[in-house]
């Protein structure tokens, strides 16, 4: 009887903690792509594109207290990521929703790429994955 009455109150315990902890899928910067951005907002969004150009958005609830960045490509050879191209930007700190786009953000060679928002210290901020197809 006395494992019995251990038994729930462990179990009455968890219980209750699970009641009151916060459960968040995503508690940072989320790096996605489109095709392009203007004053309307964001166009064909999608993890899939044509080679060429291709805008890069990240959105956080926070500011990302980013100056210096760059969005860094690898691409999958098939067994690892190999460095493909790094393309620097200059940001405003206080900056929570950001798009990427530049004549240098394109991508030539059919694939799957690694893309990263990396700080000044080279550190990731974001990633995600995406497909150019011919």
């Amino acid at each position: 009887m006395t494992k019995f009455k251990l038994f729930l109150g462990v179990f009455a315990l968890l219980f209750v903690l699970g009641l009151t902890s916060n459960v968040k899928a995503q508690n940072g910067p989320v790096l996605y792509f489109c095709e392009k951005y203007n004053s309307s907002g964001e166009q064909s969004i999608s993890d899939r594109f044509y080679t060429g150009p291709v805008t890069v958005m990240v959105k956080c609830d926070y500011a990302l207290n980013l100056t210096d960045c760059a969005i860094q490509f690898d691409k999958y050879n098939g067994y690892s990521f190999d460095y493909y191209k790094k393309v620097n930007f200059d940001v405003s700190s206080e900056m929570k929703y950001i798009y990427f786009t530049s004549d240098d953000l394109r991508v030539d060679s059919p694939g799957i790429y690694r893309c990263f928002l990396l700080d000044s210290k080279k550190n990731t901020v974001a990633s995600a994955l995406i497909e150019f197809i011919r």
